[in-house]
């Protein structure tokens, strides 16, 4: 009966293996599944099953059929094969750090995948320039910053100045007004003839005047009369 059992889980993931190599990924899972579904822990169908899913850029699922491998495995390589496509998973999502860290356990399994090792150096290489152009975004949020307050302060100066020139035109209104209200002289009515006799009585009153201030100034003072 187990062998019966064993046969028929052999023979699914025989049927997901051909569907695989025609690229028939989802025709390829759903058998994998079949074959999972009598034999949760097979090594083959867990990792098949996590390379149909990775064909179909389904990564998330793909990794927990990788983990599941790699719980079910015995041999060093498998795992190492495991966690190098972990790696390959999350550098299609471009988690780098996550890629590094599996491409890491896959070295350790098998030191001498050279392939996990050129996959390791290019995340890290990813992840160097990936914080390079975050500090440049960082230097870039400051100069926006710093061009706000500027532009901020430059409107503050235009409305300050606006203000300004309201104020001044304002009171220069208030000074018109001010001199428009003041009596103004009116046009002289005078013939020339009047206007000169006018000039004349002014000019001898000016005189007059002046002979009655001088009188007051000079003269001789009265005497003084001592009282002991």
């Amino acid at each position: 009966m187990q062998a019966q059992a064993q046969e028929g889980t052999s023979k699914l993931i025989r049927q997901g293996n051909a569907q695989y190599k025609k690229q028939q990924y989802a025709d390829a899972e759903a058998s994998y599944k079949k074959a999972l579904e009598r034999n949760n822990k097979s090594v083959e169908g867990n990792y098949n099953l996590g390379n149909s899913l990775y064909e179909q850029k389904r990564f998330d699922a793909a990794r927990q059929q990788y983990s599941n491998t790699i719980k079910s495995a015995t041999g060093k390589e498998v795992k190492a094969d495991a966690s190098y496509n972990i790696g390959n998973s999350f550098m299609e999502d471009k988690k780098w750090e996550e890629s590094i860290k599996n491409y890491k356990t896959s070295l350790k399994a098998n030191p001498h995948d050279e392939q996990a090792r050129y996959n390791l150096a290019y995340a890290q290489a990813m992840l160097k320039k990936q914080q390079q152009q975050g500090g440049g975004k960082d230097d870039k949020e400051n100069k926006d910053k710093q061009k706000d307050q500027k532009d901020k302060k430059d409107q503050e100066k235009k409305e300050q100045e606006k203000k300004d020139q309201k104020q001044n035109q304002d009171e220069q209104k208030e000074q018109d007004k001010d001199q428009q209200q003041q009596p103004q002289p009116k046009p002289s009515k005078l013939t020339p003839e009047e206007a000169k006799r006018l000039l004349q009585n002014l000019a001898q009153q000016e005189k007059k005047l002046q002979e009655d201030k001088m009188k007051k100034v000079k003269g001789t003072p009265g005497s003084v009369e001592k009282d002991w």
